[in-house]
């Protein structure tokens, strides 16, 4: 039976992933950066690097994003597209993002580049911000502060759930129905910051509001959680153009990929309300 490789595996897309192709009745390994391993994992580590050679072998499919904190994906993701030409690999299935083909010399871009020139069958998805960002990285505003506090003024977003894009990723490594195409990945529905909040407090129980702040306030935020200051910078730039209106389009991508239609802010709200219920913290 082929196997499939899956890169950021303890993402929230990857977690998805795994149970999914898994349900399937694939055979999965999991690439983890550590050297303590349960069955099913690999070890890998892309920042050093260590472990593509060995993580590739046998390998027959391979789903692939950058580890989060890093702004030089084309340096991390190179050797493995090398690797995997060289080990026989016969598809991979690239994450980047919404917008990272707007420039071709974007690390992100030339490693879509690469791989589209490989010779090996992909497909690229590139996901609109994800829904799940309001029960992880903006959840301690929310519990502190009763804040979703963001540099985006008043601009939308089409919020795609990972629990979609994971779906998506399944889909493409189980098919060749779409090979060397790349998707944008977005939800159904645009809201702004305002409008996602009213749904989450209605739905949590827990009064939380939007609140507009500067670009040095959320520098200083993201530094204060630990980020490096180049992926801090990072976030900013990307920030700035959600600002200016790039994340609001949608597009038919879910729905031509798995017949259906993607999930809805309020249904994620639904799933996920105990994250921010009242009690969860102080607020």
């Amino acid at each position: 039976m082929s196997k499939i490789l899956v890169v950021g595996a303890n993402g929230t897309v990857g977690q998805e992933l795994v149970r999914i192709l898994r349900s399937e009745g694939k055979t999965v390994m999991e690439a983890t950066s550590k050297t303590q391993l349960r069955a099913g994992q690999v070890h890998l580590d892309l920042t050093r690097p260590v472990g593509i050679p060995s993580a590739l072998t046998g390998i027959e499919k391979v789903f692939l994003l950058s580890p989060p904190g890093y702004t030089n994906q084309h340096e991390l993701l190179g050797p493995v597209i090398d690797q995997a030409r060289a080990s026989g690999v016969k598809k991979i299935v690239l994450m980047t993002a919404m917008g990272a083909n707007a420039i071709e010399t974007s690390p992100m871009r030339q490693t879509e580049i690469k791989l589209e020139r490989s010779g090996v069958r992909y497909n690229i998805i590139r996901p609109n911000w994800f829904m799940q960002n309001f029960n992880s990285y903006w959840l301690p505003g929310i519990l502190a502060q009763n804040q979703i506090a963001l540099p985006v003024a008043k601009a939308q977003g089409s919020f795609i759930d990972t629990r979609d894009i994971a779906a998506v990723a399944a889909a493409l490594l189980g098919s060749d129905r779409f090979d060397n195409q790349d998707f944008d990945l977005t939800g159904s529905e645009v809201l702004d910051h305002d409008q996602a909040a009213e749904i989450l407090s209605r739905v949590s129980g827990r009064k939380i509001s939007y609140q507009d702040i500067s670009a040095p306030v959320m520098l200083e935020t993201l530094l204060a959680a630990g980020l490096p200051r180049p992926y801090a910078e990072f976030m900013l730039v990307i920030l700035g153009f959600f600002k200016e209106g790039y994340s609001a389009r949608t597009t038919d991508s879910v729905q031509k990929i798995m017949g259906r239609a993607p999930i809805k802010f309020e249904q994620y709200a639904q799933d996920y309300r105990k994250a921010w219920a009242p009690g969860s913290a102080k607020g």
